[in-house]
């Protein structure tokens, strides 16, 4: 990546943190209107919802110096907020929780975030809220420490709009994944133009992979004739791979070409797409006939696989 591209990635972030912490006020001396300062706040909340804590589990999660959460903790004590009991099994480490009244002053916090965030929300049509938690969901999963959980995927017919986000990520993802041109492009937009065209649900389908409300993938089977079907354009995002996207696609795709009584399944690959390959020789198609051919800024070998159902 261009060092001018990354730096203004860079100074995206900054920007959204200033926009974020101006947005939920959270640089006013007392979080919510109250007298407990952002990570004041924040230690109330793990006391509440930990049973008996230390306080180096404190420190340690939320990464906080173990003399600042001291003095918070001290504080806390001071205002009748925290009481503590000396460890069973070490005599030096107490356990913490909260008083009676640590429990009301939380309570008040919790029940003033909600009603801020909940205006927040509420100033937006259900759509809006559904892609504002979306993107919420999507920076966690990327900035969470520890590697990728192998997460449940969903699959699902298209619906409007899916065909314009298909197209513009297969575009982007193999231009930059193997170079190829715009020509690729016009290629996947006429095919997806063509299927929207003339869409019979009853020999045809699409299927979208989401995760996280977020599309990672999609498969077609588009109609030629009464015994075959053409299995097109399968793709998973870099993000969704070695969790099982492909091979669900194309085995979704084969269940409906059998149910649907096609007696061939084809498709068209390039050799060069190798894990895709791997998927369709897994299932069971058969290599049948290969072409050289110069496309999308390269030369390549064409493919056509088939898959007797």
């Amino acid at each position: 990546m261009a060092t001018t591209e990354f730096d203004q990635r860079v100074s995206d972030v900054r920007a959204f943190n200033r926009f974020y912490t101006r947005q939920m006020g959270l640089l006013r001396d007392g979080l919510l209107k109250s007298s407990f300062s952002l990570t004041e706040a924040r230690v109330l909340y793990e006391l509440a919802h930990r049973n008996s804590p230390i306080a180096t589990e404190i420190a340690t999660d939320l990464g906080l110096d173990a003399g600042y959460l001291s003095r918070i903790l001290r504080r806390f004590s001071q205002c009748g907020l925290v009481k503590k009991s000396r460890s069973h099994t070490d005599g030096r480490q107490s356990h913490l929780s909260l008083t009676k009244k640590g429990h009301q002053a939380f309570g008040a916090l919790n029940r003033a975030s909600r009603g801020e965030v909940g205006a927040i929300v509420a100033a937006l049509d259900p759509g809006e809220q559904s892609r504002m938690t979306a993107a919420m969901e999507t920076i966690q999963r990327l900035l969470a420490p520890g590697p990728v959980t192998s997460e449940p995927f969903v699959l699902r017919p298209h619906r409007i709009g899916d065909m314009g986000w298909v197209v513009h990520r297969q575009a982007v993802l193999y231009a930059q994944e193997y170079d190829w041109d715009a020509r690729f492009e016009g290629l996947v937009a006429g095919v997806a133009a063509q299927f929207i065209e003339t869409f019979d649900a009853r020999y045809e389908c699409c299927w979208i992979a989401e995760r996280h409300g977020e599309i990672v993938g999609s498969v077609f089977v588009v109609r030629i004739s009464k015994t075959e079907a053409r299995l097109r354009m399968l793709y998973v995002e870099p993000a969704a791979r070695g969790l099982g996207v492909g091979r669900r696609l194309v085995e979704e795709a084969i269940r409906f070409a059998r149910d649907r009584r096609y007696r061939t399944l084809r498709l068209w690959t390039n050799d060069n797409l190798v894990t895709a390959r791997h998927i369709y020789e897994a299932a069971g198609f058969h290599l049948v006939e290969e072409e050289p051919h110069h496309s999308f800024g390269h030369d390549l070998v064409g493919q056509t696989w088939d898959l007797n159902l």
